[in-house]
């Protein structure tokens, strides 16, 4: 995977200890009466050249080298990915698109998926920016005939009673933009309501374990790569 720094840019990634085994019991996450099928198509299209991803993100990308993941995971399902990344600490789409580097790489270089996300976003401002700025980026795309698709994050643990408002969110924005949605945080709800089993988060319980980051990787291709 090829990372697409700042000059100079230098990225300190902290965690904080990991939670108390009170904590461990789990929040109260809001739950549908009807429980729905979470389980993904298995089956994809093969390629038979290499795709190109770009990642636009923030740490929830770059934590654990997701676009990486997502290249070595579909090499083993024969699809051959050529991924690189721009991300940085705390960044929404709006920053991104004020820093202009995505517009450029787009100009310079063709890429099949654009694949952007910022931070949870369940509450209104966040819903306007991914609506606002995903249309910006969507416009962008259309313009060099590249597929959008927003991958869907997750609040923090200690926020895990808001997630339906960042699936909400999320969703409304790929449906608005007419693009792909990675629905990584709807999945990861309705695993915790049938395991409560956290260990998609890391030691600081917001970003994602290695199995977290692992298991994005997979919705991930399976969205991009499902057939019809």
């Amino acid at each position: 995977m090829k990372l697409l720094t700042k000059k100079n840019f230098i990225v300190f990634v902290v965690f904080l200890n990991v939670m108390t085994a009170a904590c461990q019991k789990g929040p109260n996450i809001p739950k549908d009466t009807n429980l729905p099928d979470t389980n993904l198509p298995d089956s994809t299209n093969i390629a038979d050249s290499a795709k190109t991803i770009l990642f636009v993100g923030n740490s929830l990308t770059y934590t654990n080298d997701l676009p990486d993941l997502v290249s070595i995971l579909a090499r083993e399902m024969g699809i051959k990915v050529l991924a690189e990344m721009i991300a940085y600490p705390n960044y929404a789409l709006e920053d991104h698109w004020n820093d202009g580097q995505l517009q450029n790489l787009l100009n310079l270089k063709h890429y099949d998926f654009v694949i952007i996300q910022q931070g949870p976003s369940s509450r209104q401002d966040g819903r306007t920016s991914l609506v606002d700025y995903g249309a910006k980026i969507k416009a962008l795309c259309d313009n060099h005939n590249t597929k959008l698709a927003f991958f869907m994050v997750w609040p923090a643990f200690a926020n895990l009673e808001s997630i339906d408002g960042v699936i909400d969110n999320y969703s409304n924005a790929a449906t608005v933009n007419n693009s792909l949605l990675c629905p990584v945080g709807y999945v990861w709800k309705y695993y915790f309501l049938e395991t409560s089993d956290y260990s998609y988060y890391g030691p600081d319980m917001f970003h994602p374990s290695l199995k977290g980051s692992q298991n994005a990787a997979k919705i991930i291709l399976e969205t991009l790569f499902k057939k019809p």
